[in-house]
């Protein structure tokens, strides 16, 4: 199937940062109007007709979230996830090539895209350049030129977009975000974010052992297993090296711990976790980034890593550090047993206290000085839930949390914490030209090419 190509210009020399930022900005508060078909007597008395493009696993997840609608297409290149979802949905027309679903796109309004990271760009782009209003699950693309095409593709298209990140939706990430604004904690110049996850691979074998979730082995197999008989393994790889089959990519998610295919830990739970100091101070790009961690591995992702990031002052936020830390890596406030013990946190640190939050949970530090602390009044709505919110802006033309302009700049974000550490160095990076300026070897982890007739456009 050919389709337009995607246009993916870098800006010009020309510009200056404060045209560069302008235009972001305006590209972020494009509305579009919703068709008249959908918005009928009242706006939302029309079902949409949604294609779900990955149907099992998180993309059966989905597909349940958006039943109320009317599915009109199912995909997965799983064809027994396929004949699961058409028991449920039996007047869906069913593919395994999604390719072949935008061959009728009169026939749909809107797509929900669940496939493996490395094609959720390939399934996503056709779409906004169809104008079709898109949910895609986080991370939003494979690497950080994926990203900024997406996020053009959008603002160009003006549909409704979301990207899954459900916790974004909850009442206590609107709380964090209120109390951060108001300044509750005064004005905040460091932010820790960790998780335990620890799925990678860890530098050796006897460590690897210590830990389930950590990757055994550390090489590429070149030796080929049986293929499922429902998997199309041609068209699970799509555009990625290609490769024998092997049991160590799939089932499930062991494929996001190999570079070819995913990127760890870091964009998958970045997705979420880094959402919040992300929201509530208003970030969109650091200007350095260095990671520390084992040596990096040329096939696999790490399962315990730090980055720093450094962010300029902007407005009325001043400079402000952010750190991640996965697996082992914890905040040394943590090792030092100075705040709660929590498995997994985001920590500000203002110059009149700090907070500390978890997905459903948050507290004000030292409990003492906050005790008699007056809150602000809630301002952010409730939400409808991720994926109401996008039904919503589907048939209304309001806006969502987590549109491809927002969510692009989080995607670059984390993908750039993989940069750094597959870099071995502290990177200078340069927004506007997609480009650390004092490590042009870079360039390979934020773009890459396509096998053989696969094509971003």
């Amino acid at each position: 199937m050919t389709q337009p190509r995607a246009t993916n210009e870098r800006p010009s020399k020309a510009r200056t940062r404060r045209e560069f930022l302008r235009s972001t900005a305006a590209a972020s508060a494009a509305t579009f109007v919703a068709p008249a078909v959908l918005r009928g007597v009242g706006p939302e008395s029309k079902k949409l007709r949604v294609a779900v493009i990955g149907c099992g696993g998180r993309g059966g997840g989905n597909l349940q979230s958006v039943a109320s609608e009317q599915i009109v297409a199912i995909c997965d290149v799983n064809e027994a996830a396929v004949r699961a979802a058409g028991q449920r949905h039996p007047d869906a027309r069913r593919f395994t090539d999604f390719r072949k679903l935008y061959e009728r796109p009169e026939d749909f309004d809107a797509v929900v895209v669940s496939t493996c990271e490395h094609t959720h760009a390939f399934a996503t782009l056709p779409a906004l350049q169809l104008g079709k209003h898109v949910y895609c699950e986080k991370p939003l693309s494979y690497n950080i030129h994926e990203a900024r095409v997406i996020r053009e593709a959008a603002a160009k298209a003006k549909v409704a977009t979301q990207m899954g990140i459900q916790i974004h939706a909850e009442d206590n990430y609107r709380r964090v975000v209120e109390l951060i604004r108001t300044g509750a904690i005064g004005a905040v110049s460091e932010v820790h974010v960790w998780v335990s996850r620890a799925w990678g691979w860890q530098g050796s074998e006897a460590e690897s052992r210590k830990n389930r979730d950590i990757v055994h082995v550390q090489d590429r197999p070149t030796n080929a297993d049986p293929i499922p008989k429902d998997l199309d393994w041609d068209l699970w790889l799509g555009p990625a090296p290609e490769r024998p089959f092997n049991n160590v990519y799939v089932p499930g998610p062991k494929w996001y711990r190999w570079w070819d295919f995913g990127n760890g830990t870091m964009s998958d739970l970045g997705s979420h976790r880094i959402d919040l100091p992300f929201w509530a101070l208003d970030l969109k790009y650091p200007k350095t980034i260095e990671a520390h961690g084992p040596p990096p591995h040329d096939e696999l992702a790490p399962a315990s890593m730090s980055v720093d990031y450094e962010y300029a002052a902007e407005g009325n936020q001043p400079a402000v550090k952010l750190t991640w830390h996965q697996g082992v890596a914890k905040p040394a406030l943590w090792k030092e047993k100075q705040i709660p013990q929590w498995g997994d946190g985001v920590l500000f640190v203002g110059a009149d206290g700090i907070l500390l939050a978890d997905y459903f949970k948050h507290v004000l530090l030292p409990e003492e000085k906050f005790a008699k602390f007056e809150r602000p009044p809630a301002t952010i709505p409730k939400s409808r839930g991720q994926h109401g919110e996008w039904i919503h802006a589907c048939k209304t033309g309001e806006p969502t949390t987590c549109d491809f302009e927002y969510s692009g700049w989080l995607t670059e974000a984390n993908h750039l914490g993989n940069v750094a550490f597959r870099a071995g160095k502290k990177l200078e990076w340069d927004a506007e030209k997609m480009a650390a300026t004092n490590a042009p070897e870079v360039d390979k982890f934020v773009r890459r090419e396509y096998r053989s007739g696969w094509k971003l456009g």
